[in-house]
Order: structure tokens, then C-alpha cells, then sequence
């Protein structure tokens, strides 16, 4: 159920705080929040919980950035995942932006986004791309970059798989 931002009591977000720096627990937590949303696949799940691990083994040299979100009680309830893109003056990708099942529709996803923004920015980005899928699964995800100020800057047909193209999205940090 969708929920406006009358409606969900969280919606001001007066009980969350926001952390960039992943601790121990981060993989389980992240893996249970997507997994929990049942949206992405046994692969894709791998993909986000590896890419936590590689935060906490290498650390800002692995190139991954995170920004998570938690209640009043540490449960995390929506994340990003974003870094610069190897071999670019000031590009980034946002590899991951996930929102809990409870505060889907209430905002967190945008704040999210503007948040990140901010930190891409002070570390001197330019631009944010964002990828995802053509599948129709993927409608509200694209639903969401194009509310947020991203725009579709390219199309690759059967990328993923036949008939699965990928969607490439762009936004400019000013």
C-alpha cells in the first residue's frame, strides 16, 4: 500500500539518522531490506550484500559509498550505494537505492537521492547515472529517477537478456 505523506506518520522522518560509514552488521541488514522487498532477484541480492563486504574489506579504496538510513531503534529502512566511475573527472553511479517495505511512498526515497546528491557533490561529482532494467517489473523504478530529476540518456536492447534492455539515467549535480 502506498501512502502519502499525510498518511505515514514517518513521513517527516523526525525519527531516522543517517550514516555513511558501513559497520560489521550492514551486510545482514542489507541483505534482509532487499531481499524483504521481494522486487530483486537471488542475484541481484548477492550483488548489493557484495558490494557492502567490499566497502568493509577495502574500505573508499573498493570505490563503494553508502548512505543509510535508520530508525530510532538502528533498523536500517532505506540505503544508496554510489561511486565515482573509474577513469572519469567527475562522474558517479548510484548503484543502489533501496527503501524499506513500511516507508515505500512517504518521501525517504527522494530524501534519499537528495542526500546523496549532497555527497557526490562535495566530493566533486557532476553527474549521478543511474542504470536499470527495460523489464515492465522496472516501471515504477524508472517512475522514480524521472520524478527525481534524472533523465533517460540511453537504451541498450537485450543487455541484460533478450528482450530485457538496460535503461540508462542521468542527473546533473548543480
Amino acid at each position: 500500500m502506498t501512502t502519502t505523506d499525510s498518511e505515514n506518520p514517518f513521513a517527516d522522518f523526525r525519527n531516522l539518522s543517517f550514516r555513511e560509514t558501513p559497520d560489521r552488521d550492514d551486510p545482514e541488514k542489507i541483505f534482509a531490506i532487499v531481499e524483504a522487498t521481494g522486487f530483486f532477484s537471488e542475484v541481484e541480492i548477492e550483488i548489493s550484500v557484495e558490494l557492502v563486504r567490499e566497502r568493509l574489506l577495502y574500505g573508499v579504496e573498493s570505490g563503494y559509498f553508502f548512505l543509510f538510513a535508520e530508525d530510532s531503534n538502528k533498523r536500517l529502512v532505506g540505503y544508496t550505494c554510489y561511486g565515482p566511475v573509474t577513469g572519469t573527472q567527475s562522474s558517479f553511479d548510484l548503484y543502489w537505492i533501496v527503501v524499506g517495505n513500511n516507508f515505500q511512498g512517504c518521501g525517504l526515497g527522494k530524501l534519499l537521492d537528495g542526500k546523496t546528491v549532497d555527497l557526490v557533490r562535495k566530493m566533486g561529482g557532476t553527474r549521478i547515472y543511474a542504470e536499470t532494467s527495460s523489464r515492465e517489473q522496472y516501471e515504477p523504478t524508472r517512475e522514480f529517477y524521472l520524478k527525481a530529476g534524472y533523465h533517460e540518456t540511453a537504451y541498450l536492447e537485450d543487455f541484460y537478456a533478450p528482450g530485457d534492455g538496460k535503461i540508462i539515467f542521468v542527473k546533473k549535480v548543480v
